[in-house]
């Protein structure tokens, strides 16, 4: 048996000599010295196997193969480098990178032919070189007995992937793949860019001439539009007389965390863990935000619009180009080209001038110029003027103009955007000029028609008005079902002007209003069955316009403690709020001792429908209630730091964070919120507000409030969310409430059986304990003890930030706050549910 067992030995190592020109033991390489090269059927592995380079083809038909750098073990190829993307050579066995004898890197096709090659300008002897991939995934050109001294570096020379490490310079720009299935450079590109005051910033560009988005400036470690994306990465920045270039590193060095921009021009940060079996990739942020894919920046290219079945038109007046006429505007990017030219100013020789045709519902996010012009027809003249002018739009008092070419339209169908309104496209007047001779006959036909219907229904004349002015006003009264969302109010001068609440005192509040009979009929006048539940404000109803867009609507109860200061309050904050995890306002009702919101629908209804309940508590899993955490996190670290108006809500809990159809949060219920400005942070108050068990004590006690009151909420809610449980649902155990259970067991070192065991088991006991920690560090009883949300979100999403030992929370004694007896017994004093609408101090 040993005999048979050696000559299978033998036989397959003569096998594997005559097959190949090298001893082939094993498909990856280390490195490549001068004389080695690495073949088509071979790859080159990082020490620790993290990266992986080689040949590879994106797709089996396709006859082209690439040179590239990937992740290793992942279940898909991910790709994070291309050498040879411009380049691409043709299938062949007789593929070769190698190292040449003079120290190049050097690709070779099937005829042997260089095809790239990347020659050092260092003086080196040839023979003490190698070429490695590095674990960060840089492949390098260095010195064998130096590997610090490096020759060549493909961190240099990048694709669409900026990972750790690698900086993003004036010439190191990310270019988007051309397609998913195409390397070649797109038409996205990602790069430094510097004002005239010297302030640095990143932006994306379209076609390496258009800025579609921008990171803002560089200030106190951070970029001023996007701080959320120092959570999970590190970035530095540096500018010298040599260069100048953002780099960045991970927290954890367990997290692969890598920022790559997309062939859609979306710049994604993506994760993955090293510890993660299944090798794959999640997506942690990204900019810009869009609703659908096809909303990808200028996804039908110059001239080209997006209608609202998601394909790709051409602007009135231009067409595909000639090249692509049989085959379809399909393909994103490939636009339009003018069919005739334009006048300008200039009139022809018949006199004719440009005119203009329009375009409804189209979308404001585009490549446009802002133009000095006060009304609409003064926007059409500056047009006219401009030779370069191709189409204008004018909204809410600005004039935006299209030069040359337009990007990223979109039109939108009635009520699906709010940022919709009507496009005016120059066109050529000899495109009107052929049908002008059919007009001139319809109008005279019109004209003699016209005369004879006059005079034959003269007689119903009087009938008809009145009828007109009977459906005007039934119409009217409609304006919610058939509102679409576009303008900043449907209702009339009329209308305002007899609604008794002066928002005119609030200049920068546009809101749309509407008529009570409208909002009655969305909601099939206040109906039972539409009823979604009942807060302190009032109850509130599911509603539906006739397009069939879902609504919410939340009446003023009458018996409320709430009026009509928290309903103004709540439209002048959250009108100017814009953030993922914030709920959206869309208008309001204020008619016949009214006062009705109407907000964006959450299909998923309040967070405690589900955390509360028995029966729904298995459908919030760990990976849920984490996304939950954190998007509270982040909706409150908008509030606090980088919203418009800085903002204390001073009523979070676990029933104003709605749900969205992914389970995704947003806090809703700016009634109680205040705004506080300049380095303000904190405030005294002698009406105090909120709900017990969420208030912090120096709140509930002595009227202080400040971003720490928020905070100890939101260490409220963090516990309540990991234990499925209600922070004043304790009366009957020795702990008075969930506070005092939680610091019970974690000073007994159980703290992991406060885990709702609904959820089964959680990926990581060091995650759990490490959420306890901080909840316990949110409702400590003095404000300063507390973290600020700033320091929250970091420590939520590393574990490598070292976390302080917590201190006894308040309110875990048996003692309570007593409220004013004359709210003792209503409605508006609770016990963990309804808000709280006015608590005297003691």
């Amino acid at each position: 048996m040993w005999q048979v067992t050696r000559l299978w030995f033998f036989v397959s190592a003569w096998l594997c000599l005559i097959l190949t020109d090298k001893v082939c033991l094993s498909t990856q390489v280390k490195k490549l010295s001068p004389g080695d090269f690495l073949n088509s059927s071979q790859s080159m592995v990082s020490a620790n196997g993290i990266f992986e380079l080689g040949f590879f083809s994106t797709s089996k038909p396709d006859p082209n193969m690439y040179l590239g750098v990937w992740y290793g073990g992942f279940v898909h190829r991910t790709t994070v480098w291309v050498a040879n993307r411009e380049k691409p050579l043709l299938k062949s066995l007789s593929l070769k990178l190698e190292v040449s004898e003079y120290g190049s890197i050097v690709l070779l096709d099937e005829s042997n032919s260089i095809v790239l090659t990347e020659v050092t300008k260092q003086s080196f002897l040839p023979n003490s070189v190698e070429a490695v991939l590095l674990d960060n995934g840089n492949f390098v050109l260095r010195e064998s007995s130096k590997p610090y001294t490096i020759y060549w570096q493909s961190f240099d020379y990048p694709t669409d992937t900026w990972l750790p490490g690698a900086k993003l310079g004036i010439t190191n720009i990310l270019t988007s793949w051309k397609s998913s299935e195409d390397p070649s450079s797109g038409l996205f590109s990602l790069r430094i860019d510097v004002s005239e005051d010297k302030e640095y910033s990143i932006i994306m560009e379209w076609n390496k001439s258009t800025m579609y988005w921008s990171s803002g400036i560089w200030k106190n470690k951070v970029f001023s539009k996007i701080p959320e994306l120092n959570y999970i990465s590190k970035f530095r920045f540096v500018s010298n007389e040599n260069e100048t270039y953002f780099s960045y590193s991970n927290f954890n060095p367990e997290t692969m965390a890598r920022l790559v921009i997309d062939v859609s021009g979306q710049l994604n940060q993506l994760n993955s863990f090293h510890d993660n079996r299944l090798r794959s990739e999640h997506r942690l942020w990204s900019e810009p935000l869009v609703q659908r894919p096809q909303e990808a920046y200028a996804i039908c290219g110059p001239n080209g619009i997006l209608n609202s079945s998601a394909s790709c038109g051409c602007l009135p007046g231009f067409q595909q180009p000639l090249s692509m006429a049989n085959t379809g505007l399909n393909k994103p990017h490939d636009g339009c080209v003018r069919k005739t030219p334009l006048k300008c100013e200039n009139s022809s020789s018949k006199g004719e001038k440009d005119e203009f045709k329009q375009i409804p519902n189209v979308n404001l996010y585009s490549n446009s110029k802002v133009y000095p012009a006060q009304s609409i027809k003064k926007c059409e003249i500056a047009c006219i003027k401009n030779c370069s002018c191709i189409a204008y739009m004018f909204y809410n008092r600005t004039c935006l103009v299209w030069e040359n070419i337009s990007l990223n339209l979109t039109q939108v169908s009635d009520g699906q955007h709010n940022n919709a309104y009507s496009l005016y496209v120059k066109l050529a007047a000899s495109e009107k000029a052929n049908g002008g001779k059919r007009i001139v006959g319809w109008i005279v036909s019109a004209v003699v028609a016209a005369l004879v219907a006059l005079v034959s229904g003269g007689c119903l004349c009087r009938c008809w008005i009145s009828k007109v002015k009977e459906t005007g006003k039934e119409d009217m009264n409609k304006d919610l079902q058939y509102y679409d969302f576009r303008s900043s109010s449907s209702a009339t001068d009329d209308e305002r002007n007899k609604n008794k609440l002066t928002i005119a005192e609030k200049r920068d509040v546009e809101l749309p209003l509407y008529s009570f009979k409208s909002v009655s009929a969305a909601t099939e006048n206040f109906s039972a069955e539409n009823k979604l539940g009942q807060g302190g404000f009032g109850p509130v109803y599911m509603g539906k316009t006739i397009a069939g867009q879902e609504i919410a609507v939340k009446r003023l109860s009458r018996k409320s403690g709430q009026g009509l200061e928290e309903f103004r309050n709540e439209i002048a904050l959250i009108s100017k709020l814009q953030h993922l995890n914030l709920v959206k306002l869309l208008g309001c009702c204020i008619e016949q001792d009214e006062n009705i919101l109407i907000y964006e629908y959450m299909p998923n209804k309040s967070l405690d429908f589900f955390l509360f309940d028995s029966s729904k508590q298995h459908l919030l899993d760990w990976e849920v209630r984490s996304r939950i955490i954190e998007g509270i996190a982040q909706g409150l670290l908008y509030l606090h730091q980088y919203s418009r108006v800085r903002i204390i809500h001073r009523d979070l809990k676990v029933s104003n964070i709605l749900l969205d159809s992914e389970m995704n949060p947003k806090i809703s219920d700016f009634g109680m919120a205040r705004i506080f400005g300049g380095n303000n942070s904190k405030a005294n108050t002698m009406r105090i507000v909120g709900t017990f068990g969420y208030m912090a004590p120096e709140y509930a006690l002595e009227g202080h409030y400040s971003v720490k009151s928020d905070v100890f909420s939101f260490g409220v809610l963090l516990l309540e969310i990991i234990s499925g449980k209600k922070n004043t649902g304790f009366y009957n155990t020795d702990s008075l409430n969930l506070l005092g259970h939680a610091w019970k067991l974690w000073n007994d070192d159980r703290a992991v059986e406060l885990m709702d065991p609904t959820v089964g088991s959680t990926s990581s006991v060091r995650t759990l304990m490490r959420y306890i920690n901080i909840g316990l560090l949110c409702v400590q009883g003095k404000p300063a003890d507390r973290p600020s949300m700033s320091k929250i979100i970091p420590m939520l999403s590393s574990d490598l930030i070292p976390l302080p030992v917590p201190n006894e929370p308040a309110f875990t004694t048996n003692h309570t706050v007593k409220p004013d007896a004359s709210l003792s017994s209503g409605e508006n004093c609770t016990v963990n549910g309804l808000t709280v609408s006015s608590i005297k101090p003691r």
